[in-house]
């Protein structure tokens, strides 16, 4: 998933002086694409990862110049020799990267806290930054919420079209990188919230799923009727814990286009009234634990409508609650990468 959230989190609580290192532009392949960040501290302490290891320590020692100077710096890397007389140092990833470097002064970090809430309040945030000669004459980039709000200490005039920019991608499909819009460069940086996972049922083979969910970037709520099973003491690895039947849980939720839900409560009339619940929700990605027979009973025509996936997961010949975890995460993040949102929820 992206690791942006890590990396702002490690920003807004720090008092540290450092650099943001962004991958603004890739050509040919490479270890991370457009957008992926980085945050190193005045201690060498490194938050994200931008390679597989072959760019941090030159980025580190870099880094000591750029704080002092408090400018941005723009760094290119060619990762595509296999010499060690390149760049690359034998690395041969076939691939030059280029980096944006931004000192993160008081002005820039509350910006970034700024983002920070936005996405907690499961907001889109798109960053922009002019590009060519100015990118590194002043340290200042534009912020625009999908609410409208926009902030950031910029002082060039702003064409419209760059404002619509924010509307014109859909849900978790945005392109980080340079584009020229009314004839200037800019880059462009999407921010999104993290993607919301409901599981509904909280039994044993809920555990890994959870886990690897949460380490993979997903927020995790799980919901369910028994007080017993649905708790920390558990499930210790869920965001969050909502006690309660699908009639009263669901419309606390405030389900929307941007959430994936699993169903596997493993209790047939449970997961009747579930699917009955959900069938108007717009949803991003619904699952539904057992097979396609067994889910094709939960609807009045016993017809599996598009949009859900079932069997859940890919398949991969899973065994176990653990292999099982896996073939649902990657199909997720499968319809996460691939895959344009659904018009609708369960139809």
């Amino acid at each position: 998933m992206e690791n942006y959230h890590t990396v702002l989190e490690a920003i807004t609580s720090s008092q540290k002086q450092g650099i943001l290192a962004i991958i603004v532009h890739v050509e040919g392949s490479a270890y991370q694409k457009e957008g992926a960040c980085m945050w190193i501290d005045e201690e060498g302490y490194i938050t994200g990862l931008i390679s597989g290891g072959c760019l941090e320590e030159a980025l580190s020692i870099q880094a000591q110049e750029i704080w002092q100077s408090q400018r941005p710096t723009i760094a290119t890397f060619d990762l595509k020799q296999e010499d060690d007389l390149s760049w690359g140092q034998g690395v041969g990833c076939n691939g030059t990267i280029q980096l944006l470097l931004l000192p993160i002064t008081e002005q820039l970090r509350a910006d970034l806290l700024t983002v920070k809430r936005h996405l907690e309040q499961n907001q889109h945030v798109l960053m922009v930054k002019k590009w060519g000669e100015a990118a590194t004459d002043e340290n200042s980039c534009l912020f625009l919420a999908e609410n409208g709000q926009r902030w950031g200490n910029v002082e060039y005039e702003i064409p419209a079209d760059l404002l619509n920019q924010r509307h014109a991608v859909g849900t978790f499909q945005s392109k980080n990188g340079i584009f020229t819009i009314s004839g200037t460069s800019f880059y462009l940086q999407h921010f999104w919230p993290k993607p919301r996972l409901i599981i509904f049922g909280a039994n044993h083979d809920v555990k890994p799923l959870v886990s690897f969910a949460k380490q993979t970037g997903f927020s995790v709520t799980v919901v369910d009727w028994r007080p017993a099973l649905c708790c920390p003491e558990q499930i210790p690895d869920a965001d969050q814990w909502m006690v309660g039947f699908p009639k009263e849980a669901i419309p606390q939720l405030r389900l929307c286009e941007r959430d994936f839900v699993v169903i596997m409560t493993h209790q047939f009339q449970r997961d009747q009234e579930l699917v009955s619940l959900l069938s108007q929700q717009p949803l991003f990605y619904c699952g539904i634990l057992g097979p396609k027979r067994r889910t094709a009973r939960l609807f009045p025509d016993f017809s599996i409508p598009d949009g859900i996936h079932s069997p859940i997961g890919l398949s991969i010949g899973a065994r176990g609650p653990e292999e099982i975890a896996i073939s649902i995460l990657a199909e997720m993040i499968h319809v996460l990468r691939k895959q344009p949102s659904p018009e609708g929820g369960i139809r």
